[in-house]
């Protein structure tokens, strides 16, 4: 057959041209949350001469299980100041996919935490071993309705939970808080727990009694089972929030061997019973042996799936990704600022987003998803917050720490592998995603605008890099 001399023509004339692929790429500054720019265009890598970063795409790192943030009940009644219509925009933006942060996993307490209304359990009868009087009414006010809504724009939303403290009357002092607050503190935000019921790191607040241990083992079961009714599925839980710090709010100290003991004995046969993983957390120490404690004892080593670090956990995190290089591995809870809400805390913030999944985690959680101006926890203390909102106007405003989230979770789908990455510049964080784009995060805390030249397979893009800026580059 004789090809026509003009297909001939067209079809030389495209193999000599070189094929140049677009990508989306958005930036970020202090005065500019979210600028969409002109889709880069790229160049074969041999004709750029120097190459400042260079995407290792088949050399896979952890895969991702996603990326969002805990559920609180001030976050709940803070969007409620808001009108309907409002609240549920920003909604939206947060969980529905494709449209803003498409959170995927979050995290939500078992009974009070230090940014819920006021102290509370799902059952304060002392004695009550058999949780007769087990109810979840308090949630249905506020964390129910919370994840409720955000689980109509997102259906798959992962959820798993931990307890900050168990009911008053399992611990030794008899009290939610671990800490004297002090006659000098703020009368409204005083505990009221004297100075002789303090509770101290590594010692156990929790009675060692096994009568109270089955009954605690029974309290995560009912609690589970009552969400299930409600139609909100907990995939996994952590024994303990923060099990080394006795706090001015609801808290309480655990030693690692002492929840091993638990984990091994009590909680773990029973959230088999339940279908529910369990991960050991949350580890706020640098200490590795007391995660060593719990993944080497025969008897909780078995039910344990992952560990889950916070704060100062994360001069730990590397030690144990090391070792246990297989092991799940999740960052719990995001520095919570000082309610300032400023890029200086936003560019922190990063810092510690690239330094966990630098160090093996599979999903990243901040903290407070909503706040009323100033963040003032119940306990006295100012935090930031995704969302802050001016109950007087009844308006509201994404903070500099929501864009920086954002510009990991909008991108990086549920599923995707982290990926190495070669260079002098360093200050970015890469990704394959399951439908194969490549996502590359990348930040500037320098005052002045860079030129980079980003490799990813045989092409490279050159994107300005804004000073003071957060920028993202998607390739298909």
């Amino acid at each position: 057959m004789k090809i026509p001399v003009f297909i001939l023509s067209i079809s030389l004339y495209l193999s000599s041209c070189s094929f140049t692929p677009r990508a989306e790429w958005v930036t970020t500054t202090e005065n500019t949350p979210w600028a969409e720019q002109p889709d880069l265009i790229s160049a074969l890598a041999d004709t750029i001469p120097n190459i400042d970063i260079t995407i290792l795409t088949e050399k896979h790192q952890q895969q991702i299980d996603g990326f969002g943030a805990c559920f609180n009940e001030l976050g709940w009644l803070s969007l409620s100041k808001l009108e309907p219509s409002v609240r549920e925009e920003i909604m939206e933006e947060l969980f529905f996919p494709g449209v803003g942060a498409n959170f995927t996993i979050c995290r939500m307490p078992v009974g009070a935490n230090d940014f819920s209304r006021d102290w509370y359990s799902y059952d304060e009868v002392d004695g009550d071993f058999t949780m007769e009087h087990f109810t979840i009414a308090n949630d249905q006010q506020t964390l129910i309705p919370f994840i409720k809504n955000a689980r109509k724009y997102q259906p798959d939303l992962r959820l798993w939970a931990s307890p900050w403290c168990p009911p008053a009357w399992m611990k030794y002092n008899k009290h939610y808080a671990s800490a004297y607050t002090g006659e000098n503190y703020d009368e409204k935000y005083r505990n009221g727990l004297s100075a002789d019921k303090v509770g101290h790191e590594g010692t156990d607040m929790f009675i060692q009694d096994s009568l109270y241990l089955k009954a605690y083992a029974l309290y995560f079961s009912k609690f589970i089972e009552a969400y299930k009714k409600h139609g909100i599925p907990i995939f996994a839980i952590m024994p303990q929030n923060e099990f080394n710090s006795a706090q001015i709010f609801p808290s309480c100290c655990w030693t690692s061997a002492s929840l091993a003991n638990f984990i091994g004995n009590y909680l773990g046969p029973a959230m088999q019973v339940q279908g529910v993983d369990i991960m050991f957390g949350t580890m706020e120490r640098a200490n590795e042996s007391l995660v060593d404690t719990v993944l080497t004892d025969p008897a909780s080593g078995k039910y344990v799936k992952g560990v889950g670090f916070q704060w100062a956990g994360k001069g730990a995190i590397a030690g144990i990704h090391k070792r246990y290089p297989g092991l799940k591995l999740y960052q719990t809870e995001q520095e919570c600022g000082d309610g300032k809400n400023d890029w200086k805390g936003a560019m922190y913030s990063w810092g510690l987003m690239r330094h966990f999944l630098d160090n093996g985690v599979s999903a990243y959680m901040y903290w407070n998803i909503s706040l009323e101006n100033g963040g003032i926890s119940r306990w006295g203390w100012a935090q930031n917050s995704l969302v802050v909102v001016d109950p007087q106007t009844k308006s509201y405003r994404y903070t500099p720490e929501y864009y920086v989230m954002k510009h990991v979770s909008h991108y990086v789908q549920p599923g995707a592998y982290k990926l190495e990455t070669e260079g002098a510049y360093t200050n970015l964080l890469a990704f394959r995603n399951p439908d194969n784009s490549i996502a590359l995060i990348i930040a500037n805390e320098t005052s002045d605008d860079r030129s980079l030249s980003i490799r990813i397979g045989d092409r490279v893009y050159t994107p300005i890099v804004k000073a003071y800026s957060m920028n993202t580059l998607l390739v298909d």
